[in-house]
This record gives structure tokens, C-alpha cells and sequence, in this order.
């Protein structure tokens, strides 16, 4: 289950003693004791003992109604299971409730509320008649966000009322858990690799694990290996015929780069420029981990994510789908940085041979396009699909000022792609892939698309 610790809630629990319960009177509770005291009062102001015993009865029913449920001795247990735990924005998840007497009396009336924030819709709210002795009772309800963040969910709260609807006790539960509303991804088409053909490549350039003739880990030998492969030394060495190891495929990298300073973006909310950059990311990750590449997540400030693998490329030692798992948790969170430009992802970047570069870009100023110009110079190929905030505000001479700031990074050896508002993912990863930058260092030949490096 995707919920905590069941949680259990009793019935008679004294803590704040009867002072408490009698708080808990309702509307009609605290009218009827109003209405017999005041009728008492007439009656012994009019000397009317009929009147009396009316009052009477109107003021001890709701005290008795909170006496009665203040001593219930009911025990529930509460569990909560998410069907997902993680969903992309838009879409929606089941919530499971589940309520069981673990007491020997059975309950009265129960209505089971659980606290959801507000972005996820209104608070679910059930009323549950009666529950057996030993009885469960499950329940679900949908939550749905078209903004993607982590929300809490709980703790859930659990109401006992009386037949009469004299007086409500709140009884909370401790756990609660977490939904996880990850951006959209886009499936992406598989676009043809200059050299390669997929994340593990055609060339077949392979490493052995340890550098250096003397560091060659062999093992023994097989019926139909090849004698070619015959490690002399170390069968000399132990006196059989020893072969040196298969050799491991190496796997090509590639680094998604999200720009995050907030100067770089206008607006906000599901249709935002900010809110495309980072689909955009989400997609291109998943995509190339499916195909087999070690992938980076890199923000502007120079966070990389998961960490973890050799040079912090996931895939390498993670399975795809936890590395997946990681930074798509971690873009349902992401959130503007503090505008430090891309300097500290240029130096990120530094040590060169980082393989395919994808960036997402907000709106480049002369020297923010200067230092992307030099992290192409990093990579060995770049793709950046632009989002110029300016365009996206529809702003009198934005386009001219785009185009300038497109044809400077073409020159550096990006295949540059602007985005505009109306425009989807997939038609401008399409256009990518058909598109070559303007420089000869740039890839050539038969090929269209990207080349991948290699780790």
C-alpha cells in the first residue's frame, strides 16, 4: 500500500475531558439546549409544570447525546492507498479509504473526511451508517492537478455523531501521504543518430572495465572461444588456458539542460513558457533513456540529477525506469532559480566529451546567449529549443530580436529551434531532426538529427 502506518482513532477518548465533547454540540444540539432552558425558565417565571418537564426534555437530550458518545469505547483503523502515487499533471488518481472496527461494539454514525489541498478539488467528505463489530468499510474518491508539485494528502479525520445529530467528535488519524503530480511527457520519435543508431551505438567502440595490459581481469576458457582472444600471460600464469573478458559496450550520454532563472520567463500556470520548457525536459529524458543513453538532468545553477553513475549520468548503474523515476520527481518540484545565469552549468560542462546536449532556454540576453555559445563547444552535439519570453508576451519586434539571438547560437554549432506558443512538442523535436547548424564542425553527411558522445 502506498499509505503510512494504519492509524487508529477511539471513540472514548478522554483527552480534554467532557469540556471538549461539549464543545463538539451542534447547530441543532446547542438549539435545543437553548430552547429548554429558556423554557424553563418560563416555566417557573409563569408557574407552568407542564412546561417544566418540556424544557427538561429539550436541555437533557443533547447532554445525554454527549454523555453517551463521549464514553463510546469504539476503536477504528484507518488506511489510505494511492492508485498511482505519481501521475503526470492532468491526469487523475484513485485515493483508497479504508475504514475497520477493530473494537467488540459497534459504531454509530461516522463521517470520514479527508484533508486534500485545494489544487487537487474539494475535500471528500463520506458518511458511513453503521459499522459491525470486527466490519470494514472502503471508500474512494479522484483527485486531479494541472500543476505538477508533491501534495500531501491526510491526515484523514474521523467524526462520530449521535442518531439524534445533537453532537459531532473529531477524532484525527497521524499518517498522511504524498501525490506526486510529475509535468506531461510527450512520446518522441526515435530520430536517426549521425553514427549511431541507438544508445549503445553501430560503431561498437567498446572499453574493457580496467585501463592498462596488466590490469585485464580474464577467466577461464570456453568450449568456442575464440584462441585469438588467449591471454598468454595469466595462462602461463595458472596453468590452464585463460581468455580475456567480454568486452562491455559503452554507452552514449546525453545531458538535458533546463534553464530555470526566472528572468528568463513571463507568466504562469499549466499554459506557461516555464511550464513548456520543463514538459519539454520530462520528455526528453524519458525518450532518451528508452533509447538506451546515460542521461543528465541539468538546471542553470548547476544541479545535476539523479548524481549518481559515473560522472553523474543515470542508467549506467540505475535501471531506466528508477533513473526515469528520479528526475522526473525532481521536475515536479523544480522552480525558478535565482537568476544567476548559465555560467555554473557552463562550468558543469567544462571537462568536454559530455555527448548529446538538449536545452531548454528561456529568454537569452547578449551574454547569457554568449555563454550558451561556448557550452556547445562542450558537447558533442547541441540541440536547443528556445523560448523567447518576449515572443511568448506577443511583444512588438520580439521576432527580429529572437531570430538574432537563434542565427548567433546556429553559428556556434547549436541546431537551434524556437518555440512559440501554439507550438508542440513534437512538431519542434521533428524539426530538430531535420534541421543542421551552420557551422562545419557541426555534424554532416547522410544523417539528420543529433550525435550522441560516449561514457
Amino acid at each position: 500500500m502506498a499509505a503510512g502506518e494504519p492509524g487508529a482513532v477511539e471513540g472514548g477518548d478522554r483527552k480534554g475531558g467532557l469540556r471538549t465533547a461539549l464543545g463538539g454540540l451542534t447547530t441543532r444540539g446547542r438549539s435545543f439546549l437553548a430552547a429548554g432552558l429558556a423554557a424553563g425558565a418560563c416555566a417557573y417565571v409563569l408557574g407552568q409544570s407542564d412546561l417544566l418537564r418540556v424544557g427538561l426534555l429539550l436541555a437533557v437530550l443533547p447532554l445525554v447525546c454527549v454523555t453517551v458518545l463521549h464514553r463510546t469505547r469504539c476503536r477504528v483503523t484507518g488506511t489510505r492507498r494511492l492508485s498511482p502515487s505519481r501521475v503526470p499533471a492532468g491526469a487523475e488518481a484513485r485515493v483508497h479509504l479504508r475504514m475497520e472496527n477493530v473494537s467488540r461494539l459497534p459504531t454509530g454514525l461516522l463521517m470520514l473526511q479527508d484533508r486534500v489541498p485545494y489544487v487537487l478539488g474539494p475535500r471528500p467528505r463520506f458518511v458511513l451508517d453503521r459499522v459491525e463489530a470486527g466490519g470494514r468499510r472502503e471508500v474512494s474518491y479522484r483527485v486531479r492537478s494541472d500543476l505538477r508539485g508533491r501534495y500531501p494528502l491526510g491526515p484523514l479525520q474521523l467524526r462520530l455523531g449521535d442518531p439524534f445529530g445533537m453532537c459531532e467528535l473529531t477524532r484525527s488519524f497521524s499518517a498522511y501521504d504524498t501525490l506526486v503530480v510529475i509535468p506531461r511527457t510527450v512520446p518522441l520519435p526515435a530520430l536517426r543518430l549521425a553514427g549511431e543508431a541507438s544508445g549503445y551505438g553501430d560503431g561498437r567502440q567498446r572499453s574493457l572495465a580496467l585501463a592498462g595490459e596488466d590490469d585485464i581481469i580474464p577467466r577461464g576458457y570456453r568450449h568456442g572461444d575464440d584462441l585469438r582472444r588467449v591471454h598468454w600471460r595469466s595462462t602461463a600464469r595458472h596453468g590452464e588456458l585463460m581468455v580475456r573478458r567480454e568486452e562491455q559496450p559503452q554507452r552514449a550520454r546525453c545531458t538535458v539542460l533546463l534553464d530555470t532563472r526566472q528572468i528568463g520567463y513571463r507568466g504562469a500556470g499549466p499554459d506557461s513558457a516555464f511550464e513548456w520548457a520543463v514538459s519539454g525536459a520530462a520528455s526528453a529524458l524519458v525518450h532518451m533513456l528508452e533509447r538506451g543513453f546515460a542521461v543528465r538532468l541539468l538546471t542553470d545553477d548547476g544541479n545535476a540529477v539523479p548524481g549518481e553513475g559515473t560522472g553523474g549520468f543515470a542508467g549506467s548503474t540505475q535501471e531506466s525506469a528508477d533513473s526515469a523515476g528520479l528526475m522526473l520527481d525532481t521536475l515536479a518540484v523544480v522552480g525558478h532559480s535565482d537568476g544567476g545565469g548559465l555560467s555554473r552549468a557552463h562550468d558543469v560542462l567544462r571537462g568536454g566529451d559530455e555527448g548529446l546536449l538538449i536545452a531548454f532556454f528561456g529568454d537569452l540576453d547578449e551574454e547569457q546567449a554568449a555563454v550558451a555559445a561556448r557550452m556547445r563547444q562542450r558537447a558533442g552535439a547541441g540541440v536547443a529549443f528556445v523560448l523567447d519570453s518576449a515572443v511568448w508576451a506577443g511583444e512588438a519586434g520580439a521576432a527580429g530580436r529572437a531570430e538574432e539571438r537563434l542565427r548567433r547560437l546556429r553559428e556556434s554549432g547549436w541546431t537551434a529551434v524556437p518555440v512559440e506558443p501554439d507550438d508542440e512538442l513534437l512538431d519542434v523535436w521533428q524539426a530538430a531532426g531535420g534541421m543542421r547548424p551552420d557551422t562545419p564542425s557541426a555534424p554532416s553527411g547522410g544523417a539528420t538529427g543529433f550525435t550522441g558522445g560516449r561514457s
